[in-house]
């Protein structure tokens, strides 16, 4: 009897990428764990749960440091997934893995001057790769409860309501055309100047470039009624539109 062997198929890799909370501790460590833990009791589930990244940027911590932060955290119930912004030395096999951010960083390149002319053409191809680059993601069906939608590059509209334990994150502004509930997070790009607009008002947490507001801390007076949020310095305001 002859057996015949199937040839093996090649490995399958899948791309896909994650939305993670950004956490950047910064000095002194004690009183910012602190802080930590009044987030975690205002927001309820925000911080414990989702995947976080560490950016280390405005901490220099040696090993043992960055592990004791890292142990302070899961004791607290937030999941590091990864560390940003450190030198790979300062980083232990124990410790959560090293990542690198594709956050867009701009910086002063000097071109030489013959490189640095362009032909009309290419001005005008710049021109409309520009414009056709989306500024808005448009949702035409409601966003169920549980789904987590993340659109750093712009606006987000959605033409129905939000559901209960949803996720909305925008690098601009977020317009939602009927009843929000979950959370809605603006500005996650450092945009201070972005707002948050819904038809009816029903949300766990508002949030614009890293300042948040909690359905406990909103005006009840406001609830079930067109809304919007915005920035005036380090408070989120909320306000009716009608």
């Amino acid at each position: 009897m002859t057996s015949v062997a199937n040839p093996r198929q090649s490995p399958r890799f899948v791309c896909r990428s994650y939305m993670a909370v950004a956490l950047a501790p910064e000095p002194p460590l004690v009183d910012w764990i602190a802080d930590i833990e009044q987030k975690i009791r205002d927001t309820g589930s925000f911080l414990v749960g989702p995947p976080v990244v560490l950016d280390l940027s405005s901490v220099k911590l040696s090993k043992s440091a960055i592990a004791h932060l890292v142990a302070q955290l899961e004791q607290r119930g937030v999941r590091v997934m990864g560390v940003e912004n450190v030198d790979p030395s300062q980083m232990d096999t124990a410790l959560p893995p090293l990542l690198r951010s594709t956050k867009r960083e701009s910086a002063d390149v000097s071109v030489p001057a013959p490189k640095a002319r362009e032909t009309q053409r290419e001005k005008q191809q710049q021109v409309r790769e520009t414009r056709s680059a989306p500024a808005t993601l448009l949702l035409d069906k409601p966003v169920r409860s549980g789904q987590s939608i993340y659109f750093p590059d712009g606006d987000v509209t959605v033409l129905g309501s939000v559901g209960s334990g949803a996720e909305l994150v925008a690098g601009g502004s977020i317009h939602v055309y009927g009843t929000l509930r979950g959370r809605a997070m603006a500005g996650s790009n450092g945009n201070a100047r972005a707002r948050i607009f819904c038809t009816k008002i029903e949300a766990e947490l508002l949030a614009i470039d890293g300042h948040y507001l909690t359905a406990d801390l909103m005006d009840m007076a406001l609830r079930d009624r067109p809304v919007q949020a915005w920035l005036e310095g380090s408070a989120l305001k909320i306000s009716a539109l009608d």
